[in-house]
């Protein structure tokens, strides 16, 4: 929708791209909602989804509520970040996946220019699902990366029902960081559980059904895969 749209260059979240996602707190809730976030977007793409995982935690019935097809899904399970960094950087650079997903903890600039060249190779979106074994590491979270989007995806309480219930989730969804454009907040209710976010474009996929599930979401994409940037400018 344009409310987020318009704070994305080119008007939408790009493809052949690296992008930062993490949770509004070291918990399973938070993380759990970053996970659902990034699986909505890569939801809208088209072809298998590649998700690396640190720990044999991740809920599949999950990413069904979220729009993804768990049959799309490949899962890889990384014991350490260096092993998880590999597979990711492989899985970017394979023209054949429409994205790939990354449950990352220490993301240093070298290596997220590594990540970003590669999903230029590859024409694909990387999601960088940001995750620390101790909330002390999630200080890496502030520090530069050569990522294009960096966003934080916290619970809010759900909007009152007039009978007793448990109500919709509602998220507190923050662009910290776009590469040429200005950080925002936005407050985004998933109806019936669903989370799937609009990405579409050439090589965009998905059903709108999925899309309009989301009473406030980023229409991301509708374009062509984001233009070759050059090696000089990606280690801007």
């Amino acid at each position: 929708m344009p409310n987020i749209d318009r704070r994305l260059p080119g008007g939408g979240l790009g493809l052949g791209a690296l992008h930062e996602v993490a949770g509004g707190g070291n918990d399973a809730l938070n993380a759990a909602a970053a996970a659902r976030f990034a699986a909505g977007i890569a939801a809208r793409t088209r072809g298998q989804v590649l998700w690396i995982v640190s720990a044999a935690d991740l809920f599949a019935p999950s990413l069904q509520q979220a729009g993804l097809d768990a049959a799309r899904v490949i899962f890889v399970e990384a014991g350490t970040d260096r092993d998880g960094l590999a597979c990711f950087e492989e899985g970017l650079r394979h023209p054949g996946l429409g994205a790939v997903v990354a449950e990352v903890g220490r993301l240093t600039m070298t290596a997220s220019r590594r990540l970003q060249l590669a999903a230029e190779s590859g024409g694909g979106i990387g999601l960088a699902l940001r995750r620390w074994r101790r909330q002390t590491d999630a200080a890496d979270f502030g520090q530069p990366t050569a990522s294009t989007t960096r966003w934080r995806v916290s619970l809010q309480p759900s909007a009152p029902l007039p009978v007793p219930g448990v109500g919709e989730s509602r998220w507190l969804l923050e662009l910290i960081r776009t590469r040429s454009g200005e950080s925002a907040d936005f407050e985004v209710e998933m109806r019936d559980g669903q989370a799937g976010l609009r990405i579409a474009g050439d090589r965009g996929g998905g059903t709108a059904e999925a899309a309009d599930r989301v009473s406030l979401a980023a229409a991301l994409g509708h374009r062509s895969p984001a233009p070759r940037i050059g090696r000089r400018r990606t280690s801007a």
